[in-house]
């Protein structure tokens, strides 16, 4: 099929639209550090479908960290939010494929962990925020990107039913969560987690590793 045969395409955001992998990691190092803590391997894909709320409470019990769950979100997004407004690009290609989506009449959406603050400051210091008619974030729903939930917000704000839509992400869990769902998949490999790009082709309708292999799609 064409991927303009699709009536709705729902874009994660971090390491799917943006290259954003390396802030988080450089967050997460740095928050650790200053209270003596080596950030352990399995610490950023643990949290990584997780919204800020989740993934202070999991932060806070793992480590037995004194500060507020508050306290600790609070940090973390005054590092994000600085990277995000001015420093995080887009992907390679992306502006190029959402156009030639929206030229062909497919509507445009994300689905993030992100909150509304940072997917914001950073789609329109990239110059694509208004490319997207809807947004739908972790935060605003129950069960995190292993499961449909921010999925499904997504295709309900853009009016459309989830068999036809298709998702984008560049995770295990949201390729997972959005199969649950009854959309197409399609996997973004972009080697933030090198370990999981053969689940992520096996798992997926369809993967890729630049946007220029799905404009041969249109």
């Amino acid at each position: 099929m064409k991927l303009t045969d699709l009536a709705g395409i729902i874009f994660d955001l971090d390491g799917t639209l943006i290259d954003s992998a390396h802030v988080w990691t450089d967050i997460d190092k740095l928050f650790l550090r200053k209270r003596g803590i080596t950030m352990p391997d399995d610490y950023s894909k643990m949290v990584s479908t997780m919204n800020f709320t989740d993934a202070a409470v999991y932060t806070k019990k793992r480590f037995g960290i004194e500060e507020s769950i508050s306290a600790i979100m609070n940090e973390w997004f005054e590092y994000a939010l600085y990277e995000y407004s001015y420093n995080i690009k887009a992907r390679p290609n992306v502006r190029m494929f959402l156009e030639a989506l929206r030229e062909a009449g497919v509507r445009l959406a994300v689905a993030t962990a992100s909150n509304i603050r940072l997917y914001t400051a950073v789609l329109k210091n990239n110059g694509i925020y208004d490319l997207f008619e809807a947004f739908a974030s972790t935060e605003e729903v129950t069960r995190g990107k292993g499961f449909p939930d921010v999925y499904e917000l997504a295709a309900r704000r853009l009016r459309l039913a989830p068999d036809r839509c298709a998702v984008i992400e560049d995770l295990v869990e949201g390729v997972r969560g959005a199969a649950q769902g009854g959309f197409m998949t399609i996997a973004c490999i972009n080697g933030v987690f090198p370990e999981d790009e053969q689940k992520l082709r096996a798992e997926a309708d369809l993967a890729f590793s630049d946007y220029k292999e799905l404009m041969a799609l249109l």
